[in-house]
C-alpha cells in the first residue's frame, strides 16, 4: 500500500463513517500512524440520504472527501480499497489492493440493508444506505411516473404510482412524509396530463406503532402527521413476499406496486476474520466489552454500529445511530492515547442526547433526554441538529439554502434522472410483468 513505517504505532480504522472519523479526528495530532481504509473517498450523512432519494439534496452535499477531512494531519493515510479479511494472529489486514500490518485496528465498518433472509425481496426492493443505493431510488422513482404516462391500463399505472415503504423507524417515516409532500406539491404541476391523485404511499410497520423506538408522546404525533398527509399506515403487519410486482403480507393485505423501499431494518457488515459465532452476536454485531475491544482480542477494537457493547442499560448493544458511533469514536481515541502512554483504558458511558425525525415541512418529533417537541419547533430543532453535524462549511450553506428555497417555493429542484436505474425493468422483463 506504499505506507511508510514509522516509530508511531499504527492504527488501522476500517471504514470512514461516523465512528472511524470521529476517531480519526481525535488521534490526528497524537505521535500515532493513522491508516484509514474504506471503500469511497468520500464520508456520507446518511441521515439526509432520504432526501436525495427525493430530490430534495443533491449528493454532494451529504459527502465530504475524506482526505479533505483529515489533509492537515502529518501522520494520516488514507487508501480507497476494499477490506477482505483480517489476520489477528499476525496483525495484519487483507485488501484488494495489498496487505497491511498493524499494532491497533478498529473496525467501522458500520451497517448494510438486513433482509432478514427473504432472498426475493431483496432481489426485488430498494434499500437506501448508500449515495450510489439513493441515486438509484431517485430515479426509479422519477422513472414510473414516466411509464405510468405511457401505461395502457389503469391497474398498471396505479401500480406504477403506487409505494410501499417497508419499516416506520425514522427512516421510513421521513421518506413517506417526503413521498406524500412530493404528491401534494409537486406531481400536480410536473405532470398535468396524469391523474396524480391515484399515487398512494404506503407505511407498513410490524409492530404497532411507528417510531417504537422513540416516545409513546412522538410516535402518536408522528402517526398523526403522516395520515394528515395522506400516508396509508399498516401496523402490525409484516412482508413476506415481493416479486418485483406483488407485495404480500402476514394478513389480507397485499397490493400491486412497481416500487417497494425496504427500511425494515439493518444489520453489521462483518470483516472475514472476525465473524465467528463466538464472536458475532444479533444483528451481526461484533462482540465488545466496555472499552471497545473486539472478544477475546487485545489489540483489535470496534465501534459504531458494528459493534455491539452490551450493558444494564443496553442489553442489546447501543442504538445503531450517529451518536453512540461519535461518542464511542472519540473514547477510543482518548483510551489508544493512554495505551501509548502505558496508561489504563476507562470504560465507554453513552450519553444518550435524544432522537428525532420530521415527517414534512413544520412537521417534526423531538425527543431529548428532558423533555419533548413535536410540530414547528421540533422540526426547526431538527433542521438546527442536521446543519450542525454536517461536515464542511460549504455542505451546511448548501444544505441550508436549498432547504430555504424548496420552503418557499415548495418545491426539489434535484428530481433529475442522472443514471436512469435499468435493474427494475430487468427484473420485470424477467418476471413478465405488464408494465415494462
Amino acid at each position: 500500500m506504499n505506507i511508510p513505517r514509522s516509530s508511531f504505532p499504527r492504527v488501522i480504522i476500517a471504514g470512514g463513517g461516523f465512528a472511524g472519523i470521529s476517531l480519526a479526528k481525535k488521534l490526528s495530532k497524537q505521535d500515532i500512524q493513522v491508516v484509514l481504509l474504506d471503500r469511497h473517498n468520500y464520508h456520507t450523512f446518511q441521515p439526509l440520504l432520504y432526501q436525495v432519494s427525493t430530490g430534495g439534496l443533491e449528493p454532494d452535499s451529504i459527502a465530504y472527501p475524506i482526505r479533505k477531512i483529515l489533509s492537515k494531519y502529518s501522520n494520516f493515510f488514507f487508501r480507497l480499497t476494499t477490506l477482505e479479511s483480517v489476520d489477528t494472529e499476525n496483525n495484519k489486514v487483507i485488501c484488494d489492493i495489498g496487505e497491511i500490518d498493524y499494532d491497533y485496528l478498529v473496525i467501522a465498518t458500520g451497517s448494510d440493508t438486513n433482509f432478514f433472509g427473504n432472498e426475493e425481496i431483496q432481489k426485488n426492493s430498494m434499500s437506501m444506505k448508500t449515495i450510489p443505493e439513493s441515486l438509484n431510488l431517485r430515479s426509479l422513482i422519477l422513472e414510473n411516473f414516466e411509464e405510468a404516462l405511457l401505461a395502457d391500463s389503469m391497474d398498471d399505472r396505479d401500480a406504477l404510482m403506487n409505494f410501499v415503504i417497508v419499516g416506520a423507524g425514522p427512516t421510513g417515516v421521513e421518506l413517506a412524509g417526503a413521498l406524500a409532500e412530493i404528491k401534494k406539491g409537486i406531481l400536480p404541476k410536473d405532470y398535468p396530463d396524469l391523474d396524480t391523485r391515484r399515487a398512494q404511499i404506503n407505511l407498513i410497520q410490524s409492530s404497532d406503532r411507528v417510531l417504537n423506538a422513540m416516545s409513546n408522546e412522538a410516535s402518536e404525533k408522528a402517526e398523526e402527521f403522516l395520515e394528515d398527509l395522506g400516508v396509508n399506515i399498516w401496523k402490525n403487519t409484516r412482508v413476506t413476499r415481493y416479486d418485483g410486482d406483488l407485495v404480500t403480507t402476514n394478513t389480507d393485505l397485499s397490493m400491486r406496486t412497481a416500487t417497494l423501499i425496504w427500511a425494515a431494518g439493518v444489520k453489521g457488515a462483518t470483516v472475514k476474520g472476525i465473524d465467528g459465532t463466538d464472536l458475532v452476536t444479533k444483528g451481526n454485531r461484533i462482540i465488545v466489552n466496555e472499552f471497545s475491544q473486539v472478544k477475546g482480542l487485545i489489540n483489535v477494537f470496534a465501534i459504531g454500529d458494528i459493534a455491539s457493547m452490551e450493558s444494564e442499560d443496553f442489553p442489546l448493544g447501543h442504538p445503531m445511530m450517529a451518536q453512540p458511533a461519535i461518542q464511542q469514536g472519540k473514547h477510543l481515541g482518548d483510551n489508544l492515547i493512554r495505551l501509548t502512554e502505558d496508561l489504563p483504558m476507562e470504560p465507554f458511558h453513552y450519553r444518550d442526547k435524544g432522537a428525532m425525525a420530521t415527517i414534512g415541512r413544520n412537521k417534526a418529533v423531538v425527543d431529548l433526554p428532558r423533555t419533548k417537541y413535536q410540530g414547528v419547533f421540533a422540526w426547526f430543532v431538527w433542521m438546527f441538529v442536521h446543519l450542525y453535524f454536517l461536515i464542511g462549511y460549504r455542505n451546511r450553506i448548501v444544505v441550508f439554502i436549498n432547504w430555504v428555497y424548496n420552503y418557499v417555493r415548495f418545491d426539489r429542484e434535484a428530481r433529475l434522472i442522472i443514471r436512469p436505474y435499468k435493474k427494475n425493468r430487468e427484473i420485470r422483463k424477467a418476471s413478465g410483468n405488464p408494465f415494462t
